[in-house]
């Protein structure tokens, strides 16, 4: 484990980051674009709705090759990378892991699982998607050393078994390799990425997330790409404000995609949800677009992150007005 002298160390190579995007990256540009306010198109069952909108962000900032996901379940953080893909013109591909049979932890289900995320994956990004079946270290030959520049790794989350593939991915990333982890803010029993991603993050430069279980990134290759050079050392300084813009973008997902399920029980309510939709991605980028320069020349005064709480504040009652009548409806047809 790295010392306190190491750990300064590592960030000051960091911090770097801006000189080496010739100083033009104010402060609010390390962390947010306007892939930051995309809407997922694809809403699934997750517990990892919430970090959708930093997903958008990192795969842009970035710009992988190639991007491996270990445990993909229903398919929603997959298919947040595939979108980015997509919408960016990337030339990335694109590999999701898994038995989809489950686990003792996530539960065991039937082929439906795979099913459901086969038949998005073949209509909507099976040009540059694979998706490999079985357990990660069968497909180990699958993907070749050092080729990896966006690894996540979301399978069983004990200790052991999180190190295990971690060790053994490891050597499929680049030099310019990203990993992420889901659930580092998970601590009941049976759960140990937390203690993994404590270890870690004192070896490689990181940034935690905590919201949404937790989700840890962390800078594995020797070349860390300039954009997210840039994200770790205004992370470093600025931690706060970027975890509460990204808990504001991610709720309001969480809040669209719950307010999705619910309308699918009241046909009638669809269009609205869908024209919710329309209104959560333009709110956001008419903040990128009309107020770009007050929010990036008057960001300490003014203050990113508390315009983008009002804004979403401004739209919630309307946002979840969908969710609360297909209750009040399912209620009384129940009732």
């Amino acid at each position: 484990m790295a010392s306190g002298a190491q750990e300064d160390s590592n960030m000051n190579e960091f911090r770097s980051g801006l000189d080496s995007l010739d100083g033009t990256l104010r402060p609010s540009e390390s962390w947010i674009s306007d892939s930051s306010y995309w809407i997922p198109r694809h809403f699934v069952e997750s517990a990892w709705l919430e970090h959708a909108p930093f997903a958008f962000w990192l795969v842009d900032a970035i710009r992988p090759a190639v991007i491996a996901e270990l445990g993909t379940h229903n398919g929603f953080s997959y298919f947040v990378f595939c979108e980015s893909i997509s919408r960016l013109g990337l030339q990335t591909r694109a590999f999701a892991l898994d038995s989809w049979e489950g686990d003792d932890q996530a539960g065991f289900y039937g082929s439906e699982v795979y099913d459901s995320v086969r038949t998005i994956n073949e209509a909507d990004y099976s040009a540059f998607s694979t998706l490999l079946r079985g357990y990660f270290d069968d497909n180990l030959a699958s993907i070749p050393d050092g080729s990896i520049d966006l690894l996540h790794i979301d399978g069983r989350h004990g200790y052991d078994d999180v190190r295990h593939d971690f060790e053994a991915w490891r050597p499929k990333l680049s030099d310019s390799g990203v990993v992420i982890f889901h659930d580092i803010a998970e601590h009941q029993e049976g759960f140990g990425v937390w203690q993994l991603w404590h270890e870690l993050a004192a070896e490689y430069p990181s940034f935690a997330f905590d919201h949404g279980h937790g989700l840890g990134v962390l800078a594995v290759g020797s070349n860390v790409p300039p954009h997210l050079r840039a994200f770790l050392s205004t992370g470093a300084e600025n931690a706060s404000q970027i975890k509460e813009f990204y808990l504001a973008r991610g709720r309001a997902v969480a809040e669209l995609s719950r307010a999705s399920v619910q309308a699918a029980e009241v046909p009638a309510l669809q269009a609205e949800v869908s024209a919710l939709r329309d209104e959560l991605q333009n709110a956001g980028l008419r903040v990128e677009e009309n107020e770009r320069e007050i929010a990036l020349h008057d960001i300490e005064r003014l203050g990113l992150v508390d315009q983008v709480n009002s804004l979403h504040n401004s739209i919630s009652w309307r946002l979840t007005r969908p969710l609360r009548f297909a209750s009040d409806v399912v209620h009384r047809r129940r009732g």
